[in-house]
Parts: C-alpha cells; sequence; structure tokens
C-alpha cells in the first residue's frame, strides 16, 4: 500500500543512480560518503535496524570509539586504499568503491524475511560472496559460523516477531485493541 511503501520508494528506486542518496547534494565529499553516519539517513529505525545493529556491533564501537582519529579512519583515501582499524558500512557493502550496494549485502531483512530458509541454494553465490568479504579480516570458518549464529538469531527472532503479532491481532479480535479503552479506565 502506498503508505507502507512512500519511505521505501526514496531510497529503493534505485540508489547507485541517484548520488544523493548517499552523496550531499550541497557537499559532495567522497570522504563524507565513506563514513557509516551517511547510511543512517535511511537505514535505521523500525523498519531498518541496521544502523542500530552496526552501532552495538563490535565492528560499531571500533568506529565510534576511533572514528576521528585520521591513523585508524582516513577517509581522504579510496575505499580501495582504505586500512581501516574496523570496517563501516561502505568499506564491507561498497567494496572497493563499487557504487552497487545490493551486491555485497546479506540475505538479512525485516521486511517479512526473517523465516526464510537462508540455506535454501537460492542464497548460495550471495552468502559465499558475504562470507568473503568478511575474510578480509577474519577466516572464513569464523565468518561462517557467526552467518550461522546470525540465522538462528533471526529464526528466534522472526518466531517471536510472528508471535507477538498474533497476540496483538488476537486482542483487537477481542475488543481489546485499544490500550486502555475508556469504559476500562
Amino acid at each position: 500500500p502506498p503508505g507502507d511503501t512512500t519511505g521505501c520508494t526514496f531510497c529503493h528506486t534505485s540508489s547507485e543512480e541517484r548520488c544523493s542518496t548517499c552523496h550531499q547534494r550541497h557537499q559532495f565529499d567522497p570522504a563524507i560518503a565513506r563514513r557509516s553516519e551517511q547510511c543512517k539517513t535511511c537505514h535505521w529505525g523500525k523498519d531498518h535496524r541496521d544502523w542500530e545493529a552496526y552501532d552495538i556491533s563490535i565492528h560499531g564501537v571500533v568506529y565510534q570509539v576511533n572514528k576521528n582519529d585520521p591513523s585508524n579512519f582516513d577517509f581522504s583515501k579510496k575505499l580501495s586504499d582504505a586500512d581501516y582499524v574496523g570496517p563501516t558500512c561502505q568499506y564491507c557493502h561498497l567494496r572497493g568503491g563499487h557504487h552497487n550496494v545490493q551486491r555485497l549485502s546479506t540475505v538479512y531483512t525485516s521486511m517479512g524475511m526473517s523465516n526464510a530458509d537462508r540455506g535454501a541454494p537460492l542464497w548460495k553465490g550471495k552468502r559465499d560472496t558475504w562470507v568473503s568479504v568478511c575474510d578480509d579480516c577474519h577466516s572464513p570458518r569464523f565468518a561462517r559460523e557467526n552467518l550461522q549464529a546470525m540465522d538462528e538469531a533471526c529464526k528466534d527472532a522472526g518466531l517471536k516477531y510472528t508471535e507477538t503479532f498474533k497476540v496483538a491481532e488476537n486482542l483487537q479480535l477481542d475488543g481489546m485493541g485499544e490500550p486502555m479503552p475508556k469504559d476500562l479506565a
């Protein structure tokens, strides 16, 4: 429905073709576009929890603590030449300076995918590519084990998410849709 997709089309019409999705219109500086905060513009909140997940992860903490030290994060260098102390969103998703963000994305999303079978052949190529990005800094075994752990966490979270909506639906059917109906106040 249009009300549900208005926010989606702002970014998802084709970010590779719209420079202003990642770059500021009036200050087109690649050094700014290489900072993780640029992704926060769209990738945070209830429908895209990517920023929150990154920010509280070990990678995000390393970034937050060190981002203002040019010896740890020299944003003036091209991504292909970057030697960061930890990964930014761009370092992994725009690997080598390539602008196709989807090419190196994971198979995780909160838009109905939480219960998907990520081991299905459909995802194999994407998962193998994802592991190859992680093995810039980690062993392939470490990357695959963490990918499997995320699969399990997403499956568990998806079940809880579905269960929560079922409770809310049942409350609505029982006439308890309002948190505090006036007749019970």
